[in-house]
């Protein structure tokens, strides 16, 4: 198995499109989350979301962007800033091994939902040309295998929160066995249309709004969360073969060390102590690792009831005495749940807080809860935590449990 860099990172998030932004607000410990501003809000219980400032039309020709949902333009916007960042010469790269991997939890929502309004609401029976290409989940990626002509494997996972998360394993595994030179991985969502949110609404898994403080209501691991919020956006990542980015004097962002893939089989939304636990155990087998060589954790964190609580006793389970000396952030209370992008991003996050020595906080943890008892490095970035092995959880409704295992870029 050969090891394996991040050369190239590309965001489109609700704290930044771009890494300096990204780093600066989820350090300060900045909130995106706040009230919807959309035609469609009064008729929402919960109206919360983290939202992403973007324009299409700054990005893409008319033409283009007829044919582009908006989850699959922040992809692309993604892609092509992380293979800037990576320096990649596209005449040099051999593009039958090179590859797209992209998860999406529910794809074209947007366009979807815009096509079910013309139909149903309106009346009408005539609904946009494009609505197959716009709607179909693995538009993403084969926008961005056409951008940048890559022939290898182009494939979508949707494994609901933790797509993204099996899209860079997946993808790390390829390029580890020699099979790629290089992929671009990571995932995108775009799922704040009124038919999405109602759906979500509907399950009860969203926060309710702090009255004294919209943004502060995602409250991982606190007392009194009482939800997750939706947010938006994408995350990709550059991988290639650690030899080969050295032998170009690449910049590398760090480095994916293994991932585990478990499946609870147990429940279609309850998470399980187990299989969180088994994917934890899994990605570090798969990185040659023993736990003692974990130094964070970047906590799949949703701030749901369920959700926090049996994660503490995962962790509690892998790592025993060690688990409350672990440094544990839950980002989610910045940007929001961005489902199937929400682990590419926090992978994101993970390797920038290694490479500053940082554990980023976890906002609005203001009301321990005594069933969640480690260290979530509450309301504060905590300097000088020299991590250089840090895990990523991403866990999923369905029970695909995902962890990935990432490495500190060379000091």
């Amino acid at each position: 198995m050969k090891r394996v860099a991040v050369t190239g990172i590309g965001l489109v998030s609700p704290l930044g499109n771009s890494v300096p932004e990204l780093w600066a607000k989820a350090y300060a410990g900045h909130s995106a989350v706040g009230r919807l501003q959309a035609p469609f809000a009064p008729r929402l219980v919960t109206p919360l979301a983290a939202t992403v400032a973007f324009d299409g039309a700054a990005h893409f020709d008319t033409p283009k962007l007829r044919m582009l949902d908006r989850f699959a333009q922040f992809a692309l916007v993604a892609a092509n800033q992380a293979m800037r960042e990576a320096c990649q010469d596209a005449h040099v790269i051999d593009r039958s091994r090179a590859g797209v991997f992209v998860g999406t939890g529910m794809g074209g929502s947007i366009s979807n939902d815009e096509g079910y309004q013309a139909l149903y609401a309106q009346g009408s029976d005539r609904i946009r040309p494009y609505s197959v290409l716009l709607g179909m989940y693995n538009a993403a990626a084969a926008w961005i295998g056409i951008e940048h002509q890559f022939s290898g494997p182009n494939l979508t996972y949707s494994t609901a929160c933790s797509s993204s998360a099996v899209a860079i394993g997946e993808a790390w595994s390829r390029v580890a066995r020699g099979e790629l030179d290089l992929a671009l991985a990571g995932g995108a969502e775009a799922p704040l249309s009124f038919g999405s949110m109602k759906a979500w609404e509907a399950l009860h898994t969203l926060a309710s709004i702090d009255a004294d403080a919209p943004s502060a209501s995602c409250k991982p691991f606190s007392k009194n969360r009482s939800g997750m919020v939706l947010g938006e956006g994408a995350a990709m990542l550059v991988l290639e073969p650690w030899d080969a980015a050295q032998a170009r004097g690449a910049t590398v962002r760090g480095e994916i060390l293994g991932y585990g893939l478990t499946t609870d089989a147990g429940h279609i939304t309850r998470p399980s102590i187990e299989g969180q636990a088994a994917a934890m155990r899994a990605a570090l087998q798969s990185a040659g690792l023993d736990a003692a060589a974990v130094e964070a954790i970047n906590a799949h964190g949703t701030g749901t009831p369920a959700n926090d609580g049996v994660e503490t006793a995962a962790i509690k389970a892998v790592f025993g005495a060690r688990a409350p000396h672990i440094p544990i952030s839950a980002t989610k209370a910045m940007h929001g749940h961005l489902l199937g992008a929400a682990g590419a991003l926090e992978c994101v996050l993970s390797l920038l807080s290694m490479q500053h020595a940082v554990a980023l906080p976890t906002m609005h943890l203001h009301t321990p809860d005594p069933a969640c008892d480690l260290d979530y490095v509450p309301n504060m970035a905590r300097d000088g935590v020299p991590a250089r092995t840090m895990l990523s959880n991403s866990f999923a409704f369905g029970g695909t449990n995902v962890v990935l295992v990432l490495g500190a870029a060379p000091c």
